[in-house]
């Protein structure tokens, strides 16, 4: 099987550990979202794994064995780590032609990643005259070169617009759905939400969670209703006599903590209390994240504190 699987991984550089025994699987058929703050280790293991760097301990392997003993590596595995690295007086083209000569693949493949990323029109172009997002394609056309069936993209949107981060999107998800293994590192947490199957979740480099998306989101986020009634004073009463914690903003919607739409409902129609408004709050991504990680951030900016938040009454 072509998973990731790392063991006990560990890298120090003096005296930081950048990666603390590490363990995780990365399995196909899914995309899997590598988040952490800035430091967290997360593209030092993307090195590790991909035989840049050595490990101090553990164990990195793609399908079992690890990167440098593949004979042709650009057929097993597919990866975007720096979209600068490529030298800036060869064309896209060339480029490309480069790498598929020293792995043994078709010119073919040249001509058909260079389509599948939009880049047709500019392969005969110098990459020092190319945009960050052109790089970037370029980047991810070279990681699919050898049509490989692991794939490892750090920040593969950046420099992209928006109709790149749609497209990638889109072929994350198609690589995910041919059974392919997907590892993708990002700091955008609502696009990541868009397109992740899968989080593995780091801090300082340790593992804190390694879960489904939808899994996370729900486990890191607290109950929340939003509620608005014709009778705010009453409603509020019955809920406080209930104990639960309420907030409001300016415009009299209700969010009530700890309790589900269903709980809220029942109670107003017990008391006969009109609902214009009723619905859950499903937390997002980003704020899942930030509650997970918030103890775990290297650098953290003064907290700000905005009027429009709901005021607890």
């Amino acid at each position: 099987m072509n998973s990731i699987d790392v063991e006990e991984l560990t890298k120090e550089y003096g005296a930081t550990r950048a990666v603390d025994r590490l363990t995780c699987s990365i399995e196909p058929g899914r995309v899997t979202a590598f988040l952490g703050p800035n430091g967290a280790g997360k593209s030092t293991t993307m090195r590790l794994v991909l035989g840049l760097d050595r490990p101090t301990a553990g164990t990195a392997r793609v399908g079992g064995r690890p990167y440098v003993t593949l004979r042709e590596p650009l057929r097993a595995v597919g990866a975007l780590l720096d979209a600068q690295a490529a030298h800036g007086s060869r064309s896209a083209r060339d480029h490309l032609r480069f790498l598929a000569v020293g792995n043994r693949l078709p010119a073919r493949r040249v001509d058909e990643v260079l389509q599948d990323t939009g880049l047709t029109a500019v392969a005969h172009r110098r990459i020092k005259t190319f945009s960050l997002g052109m790089r970037q394609r370029l980047g991810i056309a070279a990681a699919l070169l050898g049509d490989p069936p692991v794939l490892m993209l750090d920040e593969p949107t950046n420099g992209l617009d928006p109709e790149g981060i749609v497209w990638i999107r889109h072929l994350l998800r198609r690589l995910a759905r041919e059974g392919r293994t997907v590892l993708v590192s990002s700091h955008l947490m609502n696009e990541t939400a868009s397109f992740a199957d899968h989080l593995v979740v780091l801090g300082k480099g340790r593992l804190l969670a390694d879960i489904p998306t939808q899994d996370f989101i729900e486990r890191h986020s607290d109950l929340q209703v939003r509620v608005r009634t014709s009778d705010p004073n009453r409603l509020r009463a019955v809920l406080r006599a209930g104990g639960h914690t309420i907030a409001e903003d300016e415009d009299g919607l209700l969010i009530v903590h700890g309790a589900t739409a269903d709980q809220i409902g029942a109670a107003a129609a017990r008391e006969g209390i009109p609902l214009l408004e009723l619905a859950d709050v499903r937390a997002c991504l980003e704020q899942a994240y930030l509650a997970l990680t918030a103890t775990e951030t290297e650098f953290a900016a003064a907290a700000t504190a905005f009027p429009t938040t709901p005021q607890e009454v």
